[in-house]
């Protein structure tokens, strides 16, 4: 149960300020306008807190800055001032606070070791940079040691230390031997994250004299070598097993300290024989799942961006078959401090209110601290506008003098946050960004956006008008957007002129005119056509447009969506395209496309060829083989071949097909050499080195092609050096410390001669360093260890035999492997747009934090329960994916007044980051639905019962129902109108005085603080004299909407053997109404053909009883969507069919067998009556079938099909937002103009349909297709 907390007066009064406060102001990013606007400085660029430095090259400490006017730069080395001109050697690049030390000169490195602080001022402020410190980086030797063999039985453990020397930042360490070869590790012989190798039980292939450990230093790019190591494995039988001990760590627990969002890496290697098996858990918890890893064969638990959390108990065990030893490692995680709300620059009009807020967490909890233009505000000077309360300045009626730089500072005994916030007090007159008289065209019918960029300070107000000396534009027809673009959402053709925006604030007045143009939509008004055409005839297509005289319209024609053949034979015209002698890969669909600059329209025809009919012609055959091929002017790269053509069988010979064999290295495989017409019959061919080669000619008409002809004598090349490069290269890397060089190998005859092998050579890119090259066999891959995460290289490859090497290769350029990415996006904002949409902002993380591809962002976000009920519910998270470096998106299909949280993960190519801190948001109140029944009750001479339920998705707090009737005469015209305004928590009414025997029509709706919802209506009649009279009359009309179609049910009164028809047309449209005859006495009928996401009117009538219809029904098609796949195996409706299809047949066996019995015959009536009239037979998809689509979030159907109990109670329920309607299906995405690519993360079961008189079931062969 909720308590009620009291606020003292001080600060309830300051809760009341701060909601006062009026929002700042937003500059536009415009150039030309900010270069006109002052701006105090903001750090741009500066270098890394911890920065270490290469000795030997120049120190480069950048310091970048913008502001207007631009600022000046000052230093401070240590907490004192750095007088630049006093030191030669160091330098500022001009227009730039970046300083360079000029160390390649005879500076030294160890001279300008320090902390370093930049300051950028003007008069408007000063900004101040982080702490940055210099270190040089050390790379030292290693220290002489006498290593004395390792001599150990087999079966014992052992441990070979490396020991590297301490480096600054520390060394990458890794084990090869003589050749430069990585020595291999299993789950028996593996390195530690110490760097030293452990055996947990040597074997005698073990013993080697070259275990040498390496370091590497990647800030020098030097690479250190301990001496070689000698093993020696001594053999004692038998060996003996022992169960495990743990080589690291040692005793039974340890404990450590990692910081959140870092990587937690944990430790166990044992000895063992057999090799133990290494297992981890946490006591009393789960390793967290998406973030745990295990490496270097399960020694080693990974845990990636930990949070408190992840502190605890963590076990490992090790196990083999004589029993086990564990170890548990208490982690403590604690926190440097990281954002919740950093400061936000402000820009405010004089006399306005605004406030900086710095809010940061941390274990410990971070201090906060506050400066002013790089002075603590404890004694900066006073400003009496300015007022500090712990994490929050605020700003009260500032003035042009409040403008400055304000820093907060974060910090406790981890680390520290430093941001730069500026207050910005501008006073400008308004300005209008638009270009003048900018001209707009739209198609007609099509949405108007006409823009009136503006900035002022205070901010304008803006007005539109059409004409030059015309009224304000208001009403429903226009949407008037916050950053002044006016927009017309069905723009027509008296919609075209000119309109004028005006931007006024205190200090002036602009105007901008625009004008807007209506064009003609594009037509095709003489479609293409279904054609078959025989074989080697002519086909002609024809495409006739309409379009706007204005507009130049360019049509395109298209096969099978591809580009028309490049064939004379087609033949393009300016309305029409033409095909010549079609043959049979004409076939296939044609499509027309017009486009012009504003709209684009498009048609399709298939065409289809068949065979001519046979005529009795000469016998035409594929001609015989080639024979007597003969090989002369042999030469080491050519040589002739001569032959005799074969009988042509009465079609001429086009060509001759020339095939070689390579028995040296493909015996049995011919291969295409090269082709020649059909008048030639010798041919000079172009020969490879070290190929043995025998060739065979094949003839071809336009029958096909002969047989091969006998191969020809045996002819050997002589070898060569390669004449080619392997193709294909490509440098990817596999994991965060390797890279893979991937190439096509050469063929066989390729190769050129005997000793085929590779020289693979690589580099890093951008960096003065050699190539390394390796020679190896004749392999396609080839991999590079020990490299830095997801840096450049160049790379090559170049093929070479025992006679030389191939031509210098080309260089490509690839990457070493991806890791996952560090850090999270920041500053995530969620702007509430309306009821079911949201868009959300982010901060894009440093590339160099990405550590990989960068492929986009992706955002997760979840209700957490609605406003209304305050009741959570099973959390489902959706995923949104956004491509690309994008900094925004959208959140379509929002429920209203419901409270939302979010948060968003960068993705590269390793996969997904750490997520940023979950933010909360709220969606406003909706419309209600209609409400969930309406019955009316105890009928009298003057009065009626009315009884409703709730609606079933309120969408915020009800306020109240409207309940609207009227009566109804004999001729079904209508009386005047009674309104009733109704308490929200009433549920039931009771009319009186009204007129006996009468009947009344009644509409009823509920009502939240932004309007009222749909309604439901119902008609009832008093009775007369206590009897009611027999009367005919049709009610509960209801109806269940698909795409395309929509079922209609109602209930009939009266005299039997009436005839039916069914009336609609669209909802609101004057149009005549639509006409349907039912078939026979039923009461219902499917209405086919309709439009989807289109609302209609409909009513049903009886023909020869005085012409009465019903009272009209709305509803609304579904929108096109891509129903989910379920598997009908586990439905509970397709269990029950099968099991009532069970029973029925069951049933008419005993039926069967009990007839035979008698001798009785099976009438042939009884078989007229079993098949009913076929509109009664359950519909299949084709004819009308009712799809089922499942909400992910409510898993409820989308429309239902039930007609209305007896009791006259009617229920409906709208259809929620579908992220249908924002990207395609639901595995979107957002394009550039902020449309979604998105995904559902959690599926559950469809709930079955709800009502008891659903006119049909879904097709299970559909269901099982329908998903796409």
């Amino acid at each position: 149960m909720m308590k009620k907390m009291s606020i003292p007066t001080s600060k309830a009064s300051l809760v009341l300020f701060l909601c006062q406060i009026i929002s700042a102001l937003d500059v536009p990013l415009d150039s030309k306008l900010l270069e006109e606007l002052s701006q105090p400085p903001t750090i741009t660029q500066q270098s890394p807190k911890d920065y270490i430095v290469d000795p030997r090259e120049n120190i480069v400490i950048q310091c970048e800055a913008k502001g207007k006017p631009p600022p000046s730069f000052s230093w401070t080395r240590n907490g004192t001032h750095f007088d630049i001109d006093k030191d030669a050697q160091v330098t500022m690049k001009p227009n730039s606070g970046t300083l360079v030390v000029n160390i390649m000169n005879g500076g030294k490195a160890e001279a300008y070791e320090g902390v370093y602080q930049c300051t950028a001022r003007n008069e408007r402020g000063a900004a101040i940079s982080n702490n940055i410190v210099i270190r040089p980086s050390r790379s030292p030797l290693w220290t002489k040691e006498k290593l004395e063999p390792n001599h150990v039985r087999e079966g014992d453990s052992l441990v070979l230390h490396c020991r590297p020397p301490v480096g600054l930042p520390p060394p990458i360490i890794f084990w090869m031997d003589n050749a430069f070869q990585r020595l291999p590790q299993s789950e028996r012989v593996s390195q530690g994250l110490n760097g030293d190798l452990y055996f947990s039980n040597v074997q005698p292939e073990d013993t080697r004299e070259d275990y040498i450990c390496y370091a590497r230093f990647n800030h020098t790019q030097t690479i250190q070598q301990k001496q070689p190591i000698s093993v020696k494995v001594f053999s004692t039988k038998p060996v003996t097993e022992r169960q495990p001990v743990l080589l690291t760590p040692t005793g039974s627990t340890s404990t450590k300290v990692e910081l959140r969002g870092n990587v937690l890496l944990l430790e166990c290697i044992a000895a063992g024989l057999p090799t133990p098996v290494i297992r981890w858990i946490k006591e009393g918890g789960e390793l967290p799942a998406n973030r745990t890893f295990f490496e270097n064969f399960k020694k080693t638990l990974k845990i990636i961006d930990v949070s408190e959390a992840d502190s605890g108990n963590y076990k490992c065990i090790a196990r083999n078959t004589l029993g086990s030893v564990h170890h548990v490692i208490s982690v403590t995680v604690k926190a440097a401090p990281y954002w919740i709300t950093a400061p936000r620059n402000l820009v405010l009009s004089p006399g306005e209110d605004g406030t900086l807020i710095c809010r940061a967490n941390g274990n410990p909890k971070p201090s906060i601290s506050w400066l002013a233009n790089g002075v603590p505000i404890a004694i900066a000077p006073e400003d009496p506008s300015r007022k500090v309360d712990g994490d929050t300045i605020i700003f009260s009626q500032v003035q042009e003098r409040s403008s400055a730089v304000y820093q907060c500072n974060a910090s406790n005994e981890y680390g520290y946050l430093l941001a730069n916030a500026f207050v910005n007090v501008l006073a400008e007159p308004p300005r209008i960004l638009t270009p003048a008289n900018k001209l707009y065209q739209v198609i007609a019918d099509s949405p108007a956006l006409l823009d009136c960029a503006y900035f002022g300070s205070p901010k304008p107000e803006i007005e539109w008008f059409k004409g030059v000396k015309g009224s304000i534009l208001r009403g429903n027809e226009y949407v008037f957007h916050d950053n002044g673009t006016l927009e017309i959402p069905v723009a027509q053709k008296n919609s075209a002129g000119t309109y004028t925006c005006v931007a006024r604030n205190e200090l002036g007045k602009i105007q901008n005119e625009v004008q807007l143009e209506i064009k003609d939509p594009t037509m095709i008004i003489k479609q293409p056509e279904y054609k078959v055409i025989q074989r080697y005839g002519q086909v002609s297509f024809e495409c006739i447009i309409k379009h706007d005289s204005t507009l130049l319209p360019t049509v395109t024609w298209l096969k099978d969506n591809d580009e028309l053949p490049d064939d004379e034979r087609f033949l393009v015209g300016k309305d029409n395209l033409t095909i010549m002698n079609v043959t049979d890969k004409d076939d296939g669909t044609y499509t027309c496309i017009v486009n012009t600059t504003l709209d684009s329209v498009s048609a399709s025809a298939v065409l289809t060829v068949v065979a001519a009919p046979p005529t009795p012609a000469i016998i035409y055959a594929r001609p015989n083989p080639p024979f007597d091929l003969e090989l002369t002017g042999q030469l080491e790269r050519s040589i002739d071949l001569s032959w005799i053509p074969g009988d042509e069988n009465n079609s001429p010979i086009i060509n001759f097909v020339i095939e070689y064999e390579d028995a040296l290295h493909e015996p049995g495989v011919w291969h295409y050499q090269t082709e020649v017409p059909g008048t030639q019959t010798t041919a000079q061919l172009k020969l490879s080195p070290y190929v043995n080669y025998s060739f065979r000619v094949i003839a071809v008409n336009r029958i096909g092609r002969s047989q091969p002809s006998e191969p020809s004598e045996q002819y050997l090349t002589k070898s060569a050096s390669p004449d080619e490069n392997p193709a294909n290269v490509q440098g990817i890397g596999s994991e965060p410390d390797n890279l893979v060089i991937t190439w096509e190998p050469l063929k066989g005859f390729q190769s050129n001669g005997p000793g085929l092998q590779y020289k693979v050579s690589w580099r890093q890119k951008d960096v003065d360093d050699e190539w390394t090259s390796v020679i190896v066999a004749n392999v396609s891959k080839y991999i590079v260890s020990g490299t830095p995460t997801f840096v450049p290289y160049e790379v090559k490859v170049q093929a070479l035999n025992d006679l030389g090497y191939a031509p210098e290769p080309s260089e490509v350029i690839g990457h070493s492997g991806e890791d996952l990415p560090m850090v999270a996006p920041g500053n995530v904002q969620v702007h509430v747009i309306n009821s079911t949409l949201a868009k959300v902002h982010w901060d894009p993380v440093p590339l160099k934090t990405v550590r990989g591809h960068l492929q986009g962002y992706k955002v997760y976000y979840w209700k957490v329960q609605s406003l209304s009920r305050r009741s959570r519910r099973h959390i489902e998270k959706k995923i949104l994916t956004f491509r690309g470096n994008k900094t925004f998106g959208m959140l379509p299909g929002l429920e209203p007044y419901s409270s939302y949280k979010l948060n968003v993960r960068v993705v590269n190519g390793k996969g997904e980051g750490p997520a940023s801190p979950d933010k909360v948001f709220n969606t406003p109140e909706g419309v209600p639905s209609s409400p969930s029944f309406l019955k009316i009750t105890n009928p009298t001479l003057d009065s009626l019962t009315l009884e409703w339920g709730s609606p079933t998705h309120p969408n915020g707090v009800l306020t109240s129902y409207t309940l609207k009737f009227q009566p109804i005469n004999n001729t079904h015209e209508l009386g005047p109108l009674v309104e009733i305004k109704i308490p929200a928590n009433e549920s039931s009414l009771i009319l009186k005085n009204l007129n006996y025997s009468t009947r009344y029509k009644f509409y009823f709706n509920a009502q939240t603080s932004v309007g009222s919802g749909s309604q439901i209506t119902e008609e009832a009649v008093t009775i007369m004299d206590e009897v009611q009279p027999l009367y005919p009359r049709i009610r509960n009309v209801t109806t269940a909407a698909a795409e395309t179609y929509a079922n209609i049910s109602w209930e009939y009164e009266g005299p039997d053997h009436a005839n039916f028809y069914v009336e609609y047309g669209v909802a609101g449209s004057k149009e005549d109404w639509k006409k349907e005859i039912v078939n026979g006495s039923r009461s219902f009928f499917v209405l086919k053909g309709l439009t989807p996401g289109t609302a209609y009117k409909v009513r049903v009538g009886a023909e020869g009883l005085s012409g009465f219809r019903s009272s009209e029904d709305v509803f609304e098609t579904g929108p096109a969507m891509a129903s989910r796949q379920v598997d009908i195996a586990t439905q509970g409706w397709f269990i029950g069919l099968m099991c009532a299809v069970a029973l029925l047949i069951l049933i008419l066996l005993i039926v069967c067998f009990i007839r035979r019995n008698k001798g009785g015959k099976y009438p042939v009536k009884e078989k007229e009556d079993a098949h009913a009239d076929p509109e009664i037979q359950p519909m299949k998809e084709d004819d009308g079938t009712f799809g089922e689509y499942s909400d992910a979030e409510d898993h409820k159907p989308l429309k239902k099909g039930s007609r209305t109990p007896s009791d006259r109670t009617v229920k409906k329920e709208d259809s929620d937002d579908s992220l249908v309607d924002y990207g395609e299906g639901v595995n979107g995405q957002f394009n550039e103009d902020g449309s979604f690519i998105g995904q559902y993360s959690g599926k559950k079961e469809k709930e079955p349909a709800e009502g008891n008189e659903s006119s049909e079931a879904p097709s299970p062969v559909n269901a099982m297709n329908s998903f796409v």
